[in-house]
C-alpha cells in the first residue's frame, strides 16, 4: 500500500478520489514514514488529505523537519487542531526541537490548559523522567468499586495514552498503588480497588535519570511508569514507546563515545559535513597529541635500538595486540556497567578475573608467536624470550587497564564510555613500549 501511494506522488497529479481511501486504510507509522521523501509541497498536499482523526498521530511519527514545514503552512485553527489532539510527551518532543519562532506560535494555538501542562513538562532537565512523561494517564481512587472504575475509563480512556494499567492515588495524590486492566475485568464488580490493586507500585521520580528508568523497564517488563514528585505525587507516567527510543539514544551515544566521536542527535545523513567534522576532530587531536607520550618513550630507548634494531619490528605487533586486548575488556566492563551487571562495589572481583583472563590469553598468544619469531629469526632464543615476555606482560596490563579505567570514571561520575577503545589504547601502547624495552635493555644487557 506504501509503495501504491509513493507511486501515486510521483506519477504526476493526485487523484484524490483514489489517494483517500488508501490513507485511511493504512498504519499512522507507515504514513509518517512517506513524508520523509517527499518534497514540501507534497508534504503539505499530502498532510491535508489525511483523515482528521489520525494526522496528530502520523504528525507525532514525523521527523522535525516535517513537523517545521507542515506547522509553518498550517493555519491557526489547524495547528490548535492537532496540538489539542497530541499526547503532552509528544508535543514536548515536537516542541524541544523547533525554533523560538514555532515554539511561540504553536503554544498560542493551544489550550490553556494543556499550555500549562507542557511548560510544565520542558521545565524538568533535559534527560530525566520528567521530561519523558505524559499527564494522560488513568488515575482511580482506593474507595470506588470495580463498577465504578469502569465507568471512569470508559468515560476518560479515549483520550488516555493507555488503560492497560490504572494509577490508583489517594485524596492528597499520592501514589497509592497500581491495578491492571486484568485485574478489573476478572475482579467482580462490587470489589473495591483499594483491595486489589498493588500496592507494591514501582515508580520513579521526575528528577530521576532517563537511563535508570530505562533500567526499570527492562528489569520489571513494564508497559509504563508512573513518575511522582519528591512528595510522591503522581504527576505523570512514562509509556514503553518513549523508553524504547530513550534506550536507543542511550546505546547510539556510548557506541559514539566508544569511538571517540562526539554524540549528535541527528542522523547521519541530515547532519552538515561541518558539523560531523567537528565532531570528530576534538578527540583525534586529543589523541593525535596523547600519541606523542610514545614517541617519547621511544626516543628515549634510541640506544637500544641503534644497537639492537630488530627490536623496531616487533612494535607494531606489541602494541595493537595491547590495544585490542584493552578495548575488548573495556567494551564488555561498559556494557555490563550500563545493564546493572557491574557495579563499583564490583572493581575488585573483575580486576580479578581480567588478570586470570590475560594471563590465559597471554600464554596462548606468547606460545605461538615464541614458535614464530624463533623459526623466523634465525633460532634467536633471546629475542624470542624478550618478545613473548613482552608480549604476556602487555597483555597482562592491557586487560588490567581496559576493565579498571571505566569503573573508576563511574566512581567519579563520569560517563565510562569515555575510558573507550581509544583512550585506553593509548594509554596501553605506552605502557607496551615502556616493558618491551625494559625487558630488552635488561636481558640483552643494552
Amino acid at each position: 500500500m506504501k509503495d501504491e501511494i509513493v507511486a501515486m506522488l510521483n506519477a504526476g497529479p493526485l487523484d484524490v478520489s483514489r489517494l483517500k481511501p488508501l490513507l485511511s486504510g493504512m498504519n499512522t507509522v507507515d504514513m509518517a514514514e512517506i513524508f520523509e521523501n517527499l518534497s514540501r509541497e507534497e508534504k503539505i498536499t499530502l498532510f491535508r488529505l489525511l483523515p482528521k482523526a489520525a494526522a496528530a498521530e502520523v504528525f507525532a511519527y514525523m521527523e522535525s523537519g516535517g513537523q517545521q514545514i507542515i506547522v509553518e503552512a498550517l493555519t491557526d485553527a489547524e495547528i490548535s487542531e492537532i496540538m489539542n489532539h497530541l499526547f503532552v510527551d509528544d508535543a514536548v518532543d515536537f516542541i524541544e526541537e523547533m525554533p523560538a519562532n514555532v515554539v511561540n506560535r504553536v503554544l498560542r494555538n493551544v489550550l490553556p490548559e494543556k499550555r500549562k501542562i507542557i511548560n510544565q513538562v520542558l521545565q524538568y532537565p533535559e534527560n530525566s523522567a520528567g521530561s519523558l512523561m505524559t499527564t494522560e494517564y488513568v488515575d482511580l481512587r482506593e474507595d470506588l468499586t470495580v463498577r465504578e472504575a469502569f465507568a471512569i475509563i470508559r468515560k476518560t480512556g479515549l483520550n488516555k495514552e493507555t488503560i492497560y494499567t490504572c494509577y490508583v492515588m489517594r485524596r492528597d495524590r499520592t501514589l497509592a498503588g497500581a491495578v491492571s486492566a486484568k485485574t478489573l475485568l476478572l475482579a467482580q464488580h462490587e470489589e473495591r480497588i483499594g483491595d486489589i490493586m498493588d500496592a507494591n507500585v514501582i515508580f520513579a521520580y521526575t528528577t530521576d535519570d532517563q537511563e535508570a528508568s530505562a533500567g526499570l523497564f527492562k528489569r520489571y517488563g513494564f508497559l509504563s511508569l508512573p513518575v511522582v514528585d519528591k512528595e510522591k505525587r503522581l504527576v505523570g507516567i512514562i509509556t514503553v514507546d518513549d523508553i524504547v527510543e530513550v534506550i536507543e539514544e542511550e546505546n547510539t551515544e556510548d557506541f559514539e563515545k566508544m569511538n571517540a566521536l562526539r554524540p549528535s542527535d541527528e542522523p547521519y545523513l541530515k547532519t552538515s559535513i561541518m558539523k560531523l567534522a567537528k565532531n570528530r576532530i576534538v578527540w583525534l587531536l586529543v589523541l593525535m597529541l596523547s600519541a606523542t607520550i610514545t614517541g617519547g618513550i621511544i626516543a628515549q630507548f634510541e640506544n637500544a635500538l641503534a644497537i639492537l634494531p630488530v627490536l623496531v619490528a616487533f612494535i607494531p605487533m606489541l602494541m595493537d595486540t595491547g590495544g585490542n586486548a584493552g578495548s575488548q575488556s573495556s567494551t564488555l566492563i561498559i556494557r555490563g556497567m550500563a545493564l546493572g551487571e557491574i557495579g563499583i562495589r564490583d572493581c575488585i572481583r573483575v580486576l580479578w578475573r581480567e588478570i586470570r583472563i590475560g594471563a590465559l590469553c597471554g600464554l596462548a598468544l606468547g606460545s605461538v608467536n615464541f614458535i614464530r619469531i624463533y623459526v623466523m629469526n634465525g633460532k634467536n632464543l633471546p629475542l624470542a624470550c624478550v618478545v613473548t615476555a613482552s608480549l604476556f606482560f602487555t597483555i597482562m596490563t592491557a586487560k588490567s587497564v581496559g576493565c579498571i579505567l571505566p569503573i573508576i570514571a563511574k566512581r567519579f561520575n563520569i560517563d565510562p564510555a569515555i575510558m573507550a577503545a581509544p583512550l585506553i589504547t593509548t594509554i596501553v601502547d605506552a605502557a607496551s613500549l615502556i616493558i618491551y624495552f625494559s625487558i630488552a635493555k635488561a636481558l640483552f644487557q643494552l
